[in-house]
């Protein structure tokens, strides 16, 4: 989801094709002549192959036409690395962990971090004011954690967090990521 929000926000609709693969069956061509590896996603372009979401967010903003999505702010710049770094190495693996133990302790410090994140450039709805690399790295996660959480644990991820909730609100407006 990441790549195809950052494919569309960038108006790359014709440029960058999407192939579906089913993940429990992948197809034996995948492996064989896209990605060794045989993960997902991964695009080809130029005759090279790459592959990993949060690699692919960058090389389609700097290798593709469209509004950039990084900031030539330096304070800026190091904020979005250590956000994306946050979000597979601590956010997404906590949040799904609690779901076995104390969700409201465990996943609530993990968007209170997010809430704080989201004042740091207190100028706009998104983590750098403007939509950037920042927001499609989270926006899949916590998409789903907000419809599924309130059912399954009766948890608001928004509740006490104004910012989050903004920020959600201000990301369905954008036709890239509907």
């Amino acid at each position: 989801m990441r790549v195809w929000i950052t494919r569309n926000i960038k108006g790359l609709q014709d440029k960058i094709k999407l192939v579906q693969i089913y993940l429990q069956n992948k197809p034996d061509w995948y492996k064989e002549n896209v990605y060794p590896i045989n993960k997902v996603p991964s695009l080809e372009h130029n005759n090279k192959v790459t592959g990993e979401s949060l690699d692919l967010i960058k090389y389609v903003d700097s290798n593709f036409e469209g509004p950039l999505l990084l900031s030539d702010d330096n304070l800026k710049q190091e904020f979005v690395e250590e956000l994306i770094a946050y979000s597979d190495t601590t956010f997404v693996p906590l949040v799904y962990s609690s779901f076995a133990k104390d969700t409201r302790t465990l996943a609530g410090a993990q968007f209170h971090y997010l809430e704080k994140s989201l004042h740091k450039f207190d100028d706009g709805p998104f983590f750098l004011n403007q939509f950037s690399q920042v927001d499609i790295t989270y926006s899949p996660f916590i998409e789903k954690f907000q419809i599924f959480m309130p059912e399954g644990f009766s948890y608001d991820i928004t509740t006490g967090r104004p910012k989050l909730a903004k920020w959600i609100e201000e990301m369905k407006k954008l036709d890239g990521y509907k």
